[in-house]
């Protein structure tokens, strides 16, 4: 069983950050989803993303050729107001986290691996803490839940789909940067790459899981060796 790491105070204020971050993006998610259907309610359709709801709606209510009354107006455009000062925390907290992320050394040097950004990486930095609590890099990436969930008996495995236990947050962050590096590989489309394979002969979704695997197999080595990134490296078992 893997308990929780014990952290320190930087930890856990950049992780209290994260988490509030988190709350911040939902309510703004929440809050773009109500002016969207309060809309809809009156045959005005608003295309999904967030972006759109700042591009479309200002127009539609200023537009006097629907039949918008006057209160339903001034109540979108308070719930707007709502929807920019929610963003605008998102921001500023970001901004905080990118902060933390460049003062912090091990962040930094996570931030080089494909597919971590500065949020990820500080993520990871706070919350995993000392990798060498972890025998391996498949212990690290089955603690986050990216491993196969287990349902066998009498000696014949059978793997299903993974496990999703642990951290929640940190999975999610992986698999959505697996998902950024396997676009760009498609993009580039070189035959020789293991991800371009590995995309062509099983679902996306699939490759991005294997993917963020991978990946968490990589900070485990960085971390628990204390090294730098290196795009090139080769194992020396494999080398030889």
């Amino acid at each position: 069983m893997r308990l929780v790491p014990i952290k320190n105070i930087e930890q856990q204020t950049v992780l209290s950050l994260h988490r509030v971050r988190q709350g911040f993006i939902k309510a703004r998610t929440a809050q773009a989803n109500q002016i969207r259907g309060l809309l809809a309610e009156y045959g005005l359709v608003v295309p999904q993303g967030i972006a759109y709801i700042a591009l479309r709606v200002p127009d539609l209510i200023e537009d006097a050729t629907n039949d918008l009354p006057g209160t339903f107006r001034q109540l979108i455009d308070r719930l707007l107001e709502h929807l920019k000062l929610l963003n605008r925390q998102v921001n500023e907290i970001e901004a905080q986290i990118k902060a933390w992320h460049r003062d912090d050394e091990i962040s930094r040097r996570l931030e080089q691996v494909p597919g971590i950004g500065p949020i990820t990486a500080s993520a990871l930095a706070a919350t995993v803490g000392d990798a060498k609590n972890f025998d391996n890099g498949r212990q690290l990436a089955a603690w986050l839940g990216l491993v196969p969930r287990q349902h066998s008996s009498g000696g014949k495995a059978k793997l299903l789909g993974m496990s999703k236990r642990g951290d929640a947050y940190l999975r999610t962050l992986l698999i959505h940067g697996a998902r950024s590096v396997i676009y760009r590989a498609t993009q580039r489309n070189d035959r020789d790459s293991w991800l371009v394979k590995l995309t062509t002969r099983r679902n996306a979704n699939v490759a991005a899981v294997a993917l963020a695997n991978k990946t968490a197999r990589i900070v485990w080595a960085l971390l628990a060796h204390d090294r730098q990134f290196r795009p090139d490296y080769t194992p020396a078992i494999a080398a030889a």
